[in-house]
């Protein structure tokens, strides 16, 4: 059986569309890495229930363990720092399902 990957899923409502710029930028030297790799990011979305932000985002990493290093490490603090004063985000870290 293979280890189970690990996924940041984000709901994110961008205040500043131009500033947000600089905050994806930075957050590509955490995710290369880690081994992020964006399954989707922003696009049209259809809320078929309940209240979401406006952005959705899911990233896969290799493991559980990596999705969290990456979430922790300088690299994304950094790039989070850039990306707080111009948003607001809900983001959980969750492991796959090996099934």
């Amino acid at each position: 059986m293979s280890t189970p990957k690990g996924y940041w899923i984000g709901h994110v409502t961008v205040d500043d569309p131009q500033a947000y710029q600089a905050y994806r930028v930075a957050n590509a030297a955490a995710f290369d890495k880690y081994g992020g790799r964006f399954l989707v990011r922003g696009g049209p979305q259809e809320v078929v229930e309940g209240d979401l932000r406006p952005r959705a985002v899911v990233i896969e990493f290799p493991s559980i363990e990596a999705a969290r290093a990456c979430y922790l490490s300088p690299e994304y603090q950094h790039a989070m720092s850039l990306r707080t004063p111009v948003s607001i985000a809900d983001l959980c870290i969750v492991e796959g399902w090996a099934g």
